[in-house]
């Protein structure tokens, strides 16, 4: 998926995710590198790691 499917994909799954949880995303699309943790700041979520291509997502609120 390009971007912003992938932040878009995480918006959607994250209301199942238990507060404290953490979330993997899988994105190839380098623009998943500005996008995803930006979209942690915005929202005020952890993220917890950016390795390659895979995201850890850690559900704060």
């Amino acid at each position: 998926m390009l971007c912003p499917l992938p932040v878009i994909k995480l918006a959607q799954a994250l209301p199942g995710v238990e507060v404290g949880d953490t979330i993997t995303v899988l994105a190839d699309d380098p623009a998943a590198a500005i996008d995803i943790p930006a979209w942690c700041r915005m929202r005020s979520q952890e993220l917890v790691s950016a390795t390659d291509e895979q995201y850890v997502v850690r559900r704060l609120s």
